[in-house]
């Protein structure tokens, strides 16, 4: 039984002989193994200090939490979990075949793991009944594979997590959301329940526990408190390091001036980078779940940046994160005070009225609801669309879904009564939701078990970074796009008395998706490119939300596809589609500049029509939720 090597552990000091030595040490079938570590005593002292600094600081972060329950309204279920799992066990009950299957195929795999463990333990080397994903990261350190002790609590976790994913999907009758909400949260608890995020059963904090004597321990308790603390008795997890990074300095980086602001948004022109620009501007519209830089992170990935360098005179509205003031707004006030007045403002800027624009996500959102209100007014100023991941058909929106019932509904606007906005931290953790293994317990590991500093990264940064949503607006959002898809229905949504109608819009559009996109699924999309009433170009890019966005041609990192034609199914485009080699963004450059070639002087911030007001990336974006 191979044993401390796959512990990870390190020599003995040299000279240690006989069994003084031997007892100073942990007891191991090899205590000889050259790859045996020596257990490291922590001082007494330091940890005399840590602890009296722990319990200090443990009583502020209760007191907080205690006052924060006291004023809290949120009910004892707000997620509304009670029901959707009473309602699941009640179909088991009455189809109890499916389970009983599940359980005796759970059964027989588990005896095949004990006598594989067996065989391993007398030297053959079985294949293994289960694996992980090849893209599971918990068990990467080679121990899980070397070790038959953590190779077998690795494939128990392993069936168990497939036994409950077979039970919980094999319930016939019920509610498809009720059933997806249910399937949701049974995969949150089995991956909290996963063997990498505890102590005793993840190999890679053993052996940093024995090389540091524990300290790594107290390091991650410290990194806790400090967690807890940020969040007043609400853990905040710290993803990468808050000091790291300077908006303006070291990210947000692209040179430019705010030309125009009101109480809802900034716009920010861009510098040129070459001689001429393109005559027709490019209006981005960011979502305001996040903020704007996420497509100006670094130069090398800056979509900005690249923009900028193929000629487009770059406008970005970077919007306000809202506080009490703002409760109030609604859809209609960004498309009033967001869209059509950075219109007017680029306008003024450049003496120019047709744009084109691009919309990101809920940008994208937000872009199509005012084509289909210019349209029913006859305004026909935006030239070109192009919609970043952007969701216009809800009916399928992926795993966001689970938060929408009315119930949960119902408890987030009383939640957001009592401030007039919705905490950013409570929509960046419903978000992380999505990703927990990733997002969550991978750093629960590392800050908390490991005892390490998060590393500086600019795309945790960034998503960090959250931003409040206005009560009245994500209302709006939540219940008529989520809930009742009425974006989708000719005439289900009214902004400011115009009937919307998708079909109405007849401009060029550009709908880039991504394939393993979880907030804005690519067949969704797909569905609300083919709702437009104009030419749609529709592509395809490799890996997610935010990483199949942000990759510049120089990275070369993830293909796309493409397809001229525009079936019903999304599978029969994806069948008929080439699969490309690199980045999509050549691609949009092709399609956006062709619709309008000609060329101007390149125009320079604020000696337009418009002063500046001050310095990119601006105020605006600076404003951390909670501050």
């Amino acid at each position: 039984m191979s044993t401390p090597r796959n512990l990870g552990t390190n020599t003995p000091p040299t000279g240690t002989k006989g069994p003084d030595a031997a007892s100073a040490q942990p007891a191991s079938p090899k205590a000889a193994d050259p790859k045996m570590a020596e257990f490291k005593l922590a001082d007494p002292a330091v940890i005399g200090r840590s602890m009296a600094d722990i319990a200090e600081r443990s009583q502020r972060i209760v007191a907080d939490w205690l006052d924060r329950q006291s004023r809290s309204t949120q009910t004892a279920d707000p997620l509304n979990l009670g029901r959707a799992f009473l309602e699941m066990t009640a179909k088991l009950i009455q189809n109890p075949t499916r389970m009983v299957q599940a359980q005796i195929g759970f059964w027989q795999d588990y005896v095949t793991l004990w006598q594989n463990t067996t065989r391993r333990m007398m030297g053959i080397d079985p294949a293994p009944v289960i694996e992980p994903d090849q893209k599971d990261k918990r068990f990467r350190d080679e121990a899980w594979q070397q070790s038959e002790v953590f190779d077998f609590i690795k494939q128990s976790y392993l069936l168990c997590a497939r036994y409950v994913h077979d039970v919980v999907g094999g319930v016939e009758g019920m509610e498809p959301k009720t059933a997806k909400k249910v399937d949701f949260y049974a995969r949150q608890f089995m991956d909290a329940m996963s063997p990498s995020n505890f102590l005793l059963t993840n190999p890679e904090v053993l052996r940093r526990t024995a090389e540091t004597g524990g300290e790594n321990l107290l390091r991650g308790l410290n990194n806790l408190l400090g967690d807890l603390e940020r969040g007043r008795g609400k853990l905040s997890i710290r993803m990468t390091d808050p000091d790291a990074f300077r908006l303006g300095e070291n990210i947000g980086v692209s040179p430019g001036k705010i030309v125009f602001q009101n109480e809802l948004m900034q716009l920010i022109q861009y510098a040129p980078s070459t001689e001429a620009v393109l005559k027709r501007p490019l209006l981005i519209l960011p979502p305001w779940i996040n903020k704007f830089y996420i497509l100006d992170l670094r130069p090398k990935n800056s979509f900005v940046r690249y923009a900028v360098a193929q000629g487009h005179t770059v406008f970005m509205v970077s919007w306000v994160n809202p506080d009490a003031a703002l409760g109030d707004a609604g859809f209609e006030d960004y498309m009033h005070k967001g869209v059509f007045a950075a219109l007017d403002a680029i306008e003024a800027a450049t003496s120019e009225r047709d744009v084109n624009a691009i919309g990101y996500c809920l940008g994208g959102t937000l872009l199509a609801t005012s084509l289909a209100w210019m349209a029913q007014k006859g305004i026909d100023r935006i030239k070109s669309a192009t919609f970043f991941v952007s969701l216009l058909d809800f009916e399928e929106a992926g795993e966001l879904s689970v938060f929408i019932d009315e119930e949960q509904l119902k408890a987030l606007e009383q939640r957001m009564q009592q401030h007039g906005y919705l905490e950013g931290s409570d929509m960046a953790a419903t978000f992380n939701m999505l990703r927990a293994n990733d997002l969550i317990w991978s750093f629960v590991v590392n800050n908390y078990l490991l005892g390490n500093d998060p590393f500086p990264f600019d795309l945790l940064y960034w998503n960090a970074d959250s931003t409040r949503m206005p009560a009245r607006m994500h209302s709006f959002y939540l219940r008529n796009m989520y809930q009742q898809n009425l974006l989708a229905k000719p005439g289900g949504i009214t902004l400011d008395g115009v009937a919307l109608d998708l079909a109405q819009i007849k401009t060029p559009a550009y709908f880039l998706s991504t394939r393993e996109d979880h907030i804005a699924p690519w067949r969704s999309t797909y569905r609300g490119a083919m709702l437009l009433g104009g030419k749609t170009r529709f592509v395809l890019a490799a890996s997610g939300h935010i990483a199949g966005v942000v990759n510049p041609p120089e990275g070369g990192k993830y293909n796309h596809w493409v397809n001229e034609a525009k079936p019903d199914s999304p599978q029969l485009w994806l069948e008929g589609a080439t699969e490309l080699a690199g980045s999509w963004w050549t691609d949009w450059n092709r399609w956006v500049t062709a619709k309008a070639p000609k060329t101007v002087p390149a125009r320079i911030p604020g000696q337009g029509g418009l002063p500046a007001i001050e310095d990119a990336p601006g105020r605006y974006v600076q404003v951390k939720s909670g501050a």
